[in-house]
């Protein structure tokens, strides 16, 4: 299935010719990363195939997507004819095998869990070439723990888009011990030719840097509001107007979303072990409240 605006384009599109020979673009899971993750590849110039299990996902997937397209073409942030291009290369299917198989890198932008992580990588590397790169989107989970179910290691690495990824400049890319040079430069290319900032790691560590210096921003606030030094909506305040941040703390786990925000803690102490690493008591009342934040109505704030 071909996701088409009303108004289609005749103009033929050209893939960015620094993209290290990458033509063909496959993201796995059409969730709100993945699909914004193959908008991005299809406004660069890729072909591109969103997949998932569920045609249900694929057309809410592709009406947010048309939304937010033609609030961005009210706003002048793109002209109808980039956004028309952009649907006549961006494709959605629920046969993943296919699109992988005819594509040079593939996103897998999944639920964090790793069993099923594993199980989608050890299936791509059967059925894609082997010089295709398999990269996983996952904000925690490091990719040496999908890397030793396929039998070609050395083409798996992390590209970790940040959420909203159609607006976020920055993407990590974290190679693990067996990822080769060439996969980290054409993965770059191609990250650079999707128009982002790279921001490219020597070696792997659960959490990456972006949301490491995040973490412990956010521990710090935790801590400051446990300890009755401040109440949140002032330690929210301080991080905008003093540090002029966009949004607090508290702010910024309501939108990413409270039971994510949990989620990455405990995925981080499944790889660490380390007590540490675990959700902050308070985001577990929370998380066991059903209080997600802006897509529950509540977490931290109360969303009318």
């Amino acid at each position: 299935m071909r996701a088409q605006t009303e108004e289609s384009t005749t103009e033929e599109s050209t893939t960015p010719a620094d993209a290290a020979g990458i033509e063909t673009v496959t993201v796995v899971g059409a969730g709100t990363m993945g699909s914004q993750i193959a908008a991005v590849a299809a406004l660069a110039g890729f072909r591109t195939h969103l997949v998932d299990i569920a045609q249900e996902q694929l057309d809410a997937a592709a009406e947010q997507l048309r939304r937010r397209f033609d609030r961005d073409v009210e706003k002048g942030r793109r002209s109808r004819a980039q956004v028309s291009a952009a649907w006549e290369r961006l494709g959605t299917t629920t046969d993943r095998d296919a699109a992988a198989a005819a594509s040079d890198i593939v996103i897998e932008a999944a639920v964090e869990d790793l069993t099923i992580k594993r199980r989608i990588f050890s299936e791509l590397d059967a059925v894609c070439d082997p010089g295709t790169i398999l990269a996983t989107n996952s904000s925690n989970i490091v990719s040496s723990r999908v890397a030793d179910a396929v039998e070609h290691p050395e083409r798996v690495c992390n590209l970790h888009f940040f959420n909203p990824a159609l607006v976020m400049e920055c993407v990590e890319l974290v190679p693990h011990p067996q990822t080769s040079p060439e996969t980290m430069e054409r993965a770059a290319a191609f990250t650079r030719a999707l128009g982002k900032t790279l921001v490219t790691l020597r070696k792997e560590i659960p959490g990456f840097v972006a949301n490491r210096l995040l973490n412990a921003i956010r521990q710090e606030a935790l801590s400051l509001l446990d300890q009755g030094v401040a109440d949140f909506e002032d330690i929210d305040a301080a991080a905008r107007t003093a540090l002029r941040h966009p949004m607090g703390p508290f702010e910024l786990m309501d939108l990413v979303g409270v039971d994510v925000v949990h989620m990455i803690r405990q995925a981080e102490y499944e790889q660490t072990g380390d007590p540490e690493s675990l959700p902050h008591p308070m985001i577990t009342d929370l998380y066991e409240a059903g209080r997600y934040g802006r897509k529950s109505g509540r977490g931290w704030y109360s969303y009318p």
